[in-house]
C-alpha cells in the first residue's frame, strides 16, 4: 500500500507556476509575482541617492556591488576562484594598505621606508610571519631575496610575491604606490564578489567610473573567446535595497572589436585581388 501511494505521488505532475508579470500597476504589490526590475547604471545610482534623501540616512555611506559570476569554461573545466587588486580612478577612502617589503639591501630598505612601507626586512621576518606575529595587507619583494622566501609560499598563498601580481620587482617606489592605494576584491562562495566601490556623496560619474574599472578587471580572468564572466550585477548602498543593473554598456566590448577586425581583414583580402587586376 505504501509503494502504491508513493507511485501515485510520483505520477502527479509538478504544480504549474504562473508566469511572472513584467511591471506592477499599483504602488503596493507582491514582489514574487513580478520579474525583478532591471535599471540602467546611471538611473540606479540616482535612485540610491534619492533613497538616502528620503530615508535621512548618512550621506557619506559606502556604495557596494554584488557580482555574480559564470565560472564555467568547457565541460569539466572552470575558472578557479581568484582575488585581484586594482587602482580606482577616484579614491573614496583615506585608508592606506599596510605593505611589507622584503629586501636585504640597506639602500633599498631606506627607499622603502621613505615611500611609506609599514615593515621592511629580510629573512629575519620569516619566523615572525609564520607565527602570525607580523601581518600585512600586501607583501612585495625584490628578486634577489626570493629564493630565501620559499618557506612562506604556503603561508602567504595568494599574497606571496609574484611578477604576475606585480608584487615582485626592483621598482620599490612604484610597487608601494600601487599596493598602498589599491582596491582588493575576492571571489566568495566560488562565484560571488562583494565589494565596496565608492561613497554615495561622490558625483555619479565617479561612482560609475569606479564600478566599470572593477568590472573590466574581473572580465580579464576569463578568455575573451568565451561568454562574459559577469552573469548578474547588483548595486546598493549601506542602507538601501539592491538594484539589478542592465549589463549593456558596462561589460567591455572585446568580442565586437575582434569581429570588426576580422571583417576589415576580410575586406582587405577582397580588395587586394581587385587592385592587382587593375595594376596588371
Amino acid at each position: 500500500a505504501k509503494r502504491s501511494r508513493q507511485e501515485k505521488v510520483k505520477e502527479k505532475p509538478p504544480p504549474r507556476r504562473r508566469p511572472l508579470m513584467s511591471k506592477p500597476v499599483d504602488d503596493v504589490y507582491l514582489t514574487w509575482l513580478y520579474r525583478r526590475p532591471c535599471y540602467q547604471l546611471e538611473q540606479a545610482v540616482g535612485m540610491l541617492k534619492t533613497f538616502q534623501e528620503l530615508d535621512f540616512t548618512h550621506p557619506k555611506q559606502f556604495v557596494y556591488i554584488n557580482v555574480f559570476l559564470d565560472m564555467a569554461l568547457q565541460k569539466k573545466k572552470k575558472v578557479d576562484p581568484f582575488s585581484s587588486s586594482v587602482t580606482l580612478p577616484h579614491r573614496f577612502t583615506d585608508e592606506v594598505n599596510k605593505v611589507l617589503v622584503f629586501t636585504e639591501n640597506e639602500q633599498e630598505a631606506e627607499v622603502a621606508r621613505e615611500h611609506g612601507a609599514a615593515i621592511v626586512g629580510g629573512v629575519e621576518l620569516i619566523k615572525w610571519i609564520l607565527e602570525d606575529e607580523i601581518q600585512a595587507d600586501f607583501y612585495v619583494a625584490v628578486p634577489a631575496i626570493m629564493p630565501k622566501l620559499i618557506p612562506l609560499r604556503n603561508k602567504l598563498r595568494r599574497k606571496y610575491p609574484t611578477t604576475r601580481r606585480n608584487s615582485l620587482g626592483s621598482d620599490i617606489p612604484k610597487m608601494l604606490q600601487f599596493f598602498r592605494e589599491c582596491h582588493e576584491y575576492t571571489v566568495e562562495d566560488e562565484s560571488i564578489i562583494k565589494t565596496r566601490i565608492a561613497r554615495l556623496d561622490m558625483p555619479t560619474e565617479h561612482i560609475i567610473a569606479n564600478l566599470k574599472t572593477i568590472i573590466h578587471d574581473i572580465c580579464t580572468f576569463k578568455p575573451s573567446n568565451f561568454d562574459p564572466i559577469v552573469r548578474k550585477l547588483v548595486i546598493r548602498s549601506s542602507t538601501s535595497e539592491g538594484l539589478l543593473l542592465d549589463l549593456d554598456g558596462i561589460l567591455p566590448q572585446v568580442e565586437e572589436v575582434e569581429e570588426k577586425e576580422e571583417e576589415n581583414a576580410a575586406d582587405e583580402d577582397q580588395q587586394k585581388p581587385a587592385q592587382e587586376s587593375v595594376g596588371t
